[in-house]
């Protein structure tokens, strides 16, 4: 289990700018990240499972944690270091029994009563959004999408899990998801999209650590 959740990517290639993932997940490496999550939820099962063989060497080298998002059997296929499971997957439980007691299982919440319960159930962190409105996930539902820090600041008086502010966060607001309780932020296009993924990596880490812009709370 990760202690660190500062910045967390969140793979996207078709939001990469024309780049492929390996690619920026190596910047991101070269720039700190702190956590990876297989994500790529266009891609076939096949192309998931080869791009993952990629990314587990990279971040194995690193010693950076690499998550999978939704699919418990691509984890285990990956030996990857845990998944991240949404409101469609299997409950936290059953992904524990498959990946065991050493996994990381994270959750997505929107809201102080699903972290309490995703806590109970055993989720070791969580991620909650969309903190912003974003484009990046079109999945999130209208109830979830630009839930504001006011809600950050109730998730984290709900709960002890560590949690990352997801959904819109970009270096300029990033301090300000930390500061209203968040441990890290999970970032997509901040970094896929960005003209250089390794110095927005960092930017975003100054700004977790508090060395960069913060807008008023």
């Amino acid at each position: 289990m990760t202690d660190e959740f500062g910045v967390y990517l969140v793979t996207d290639e078709g939001l990469s700018a024309g780049r492929s993932t390996v690619e920026i997940v190596e910047a991101a490496i070269r720039g700190g990240i702190d956590v990876v999550q297989l994500r790529e939820k266009s891609a076939s099962a096949t192309d998931r499972y080869e791009l993952g063989r990629k990314l587990r060497e990279l971040t194995r080298e690193a010693d950076v944690p690499l998550i999978v998002n939704d699919r418990v059997d691509l984890a285990v296929a990956l030996d990857a270091d845990g998944v991240h499971l949404g409101d469609d997957d299997l409950p936290v439980s059953v992904a524990r029994e498959q990946l065991g007691e050493e996994a990381i299982i994270g959750r997505s919440v929107s809201t102080p009563e699903a972290a309490r319960r995703a806590e109970a159930a055993g989720a070791d962190y969580l991620g909650v959004g969309a903190v912003f409105a974003t484009e990046s996930k079109g999945d999130v539902p209208p109830e979830e999408m630009g839930i504001g820090l006011d809600r950050i600041r109730a998730v984290r008086e709900a709960t002890d899990l560590p949690f990352v502010g997801i959904g819109g966060v970009t270096p300029e607001n990033a301090a300000d998801v930390v500061q209203a309780g968040a441990d890290g932020v999970a970032v997509i296009s901040a970094i896929t999209g960005a003209d250089d993924p390794e110095a927005a990596t960092q930017e975003l880490h100054d700004a977790v650590r508090g060395r960069g812009v913060s807008a008023d709370v």
